[in-house]
């Protein structure tokens, strides 16, 4: 059965949202405390995490950044009542892969948990074959990237998004598309996610690199392409 990690203090909101859990079929476990919440992730093994960001031990940006320091393919939805840009760019920053502000209606949380663990598990978003363009190596089955024989750590979402921009170089990809082959979501609730996992991908394979990859095409979405930097 699917575990889910709930980490948040308010019990009112931790119990209803556990409850609509189970109700759809998922396995629980919860934390009050940042701190805490590390201990549980790293004995019940979730296979999701919802985070909530005040928190009390470690708040939510730092439980995200020691997690990601071990495990970087779990997804972790944010869900909190700061709903500032700035606030949803340092969630996302520090390893959330998505970002739910408070007050939800439960139907949108568990579509959002519904389609991040089906792109985390499927496999259909990857190409399974190699990919060798610029001084880019890609092997979509390995989950593995190199800059110039030199490994690139991604987390799984830059890595979902790099197999699909790379797998069609020239072809444009819109944030509607990338929304759904990435994410799963039919509908896009927000382009600031997408840009956000781009900025860290772009810095991931092009800092390293002689080559840039990733072009914005403005008002539309991204376009894969390698140009040399020295042009």
């Amino acid at each position: 059965m699917t575990t889910i990690l709930l980490v948040e203090d308010d019990p009112i909101i931790r119990q209803t949202v556990e409850y609509a859990l189970r109700r759809a079929g998922f396995n629980t476990v919860s934390s009050a405390n940042g701190l805490q919440a590390l201990e549980v992730a790293a004995t019940s093994k979730p296979d999701l995490i919802l985070l909530d960001l005040m928190l009390p031990g470690a708040d939510g940006y730092v439980f995200a950044q020691s997690f990601r320091e071990i495990n970087k393919h779990t997804p972790i939805i944010i869900v909190t009542a700061l709903d500032q840009e700035s606030d949803k760019i340092k969630g996302l920053d520090a390893g959330a892969d998505d970002y739910i502000t408070k007050p939800f209606s439960m139907q949108e949380l568990l579509a959002r948990v519904r389609a991040n663990l089906r792109r985390t598990r499927e496999q259909d978003v990857l190409s399974n074959e190699p990919i060798a363009i610029g001084d880019l190596s890609i092997e979509p089955n390995q989950l593995k990237a190199s800059v110039a024989g030199v490994p690139v750590k991604l987390r799984l979402k830059e890595f979902q998004l790099l197999v699909t921009l790379a797998s069609h170089p020239g072809v444009l990809r819109t944030r509607q598309f990338l929304a759904s082959e990435v994410w799963g979501y039919e509908a896009l609730p927000t382009s600031r996610t997408i840009d956000v996992h781009i900025r860290r991908l772009r810095q991931g394979i092009e800092d390293p690199s002689r080559f840039t990859y990733i072009h914005t095409v403005h008002g539309m979405g991204y376009r894969f392409e390698p140009i040399p930097k020295d042009e």
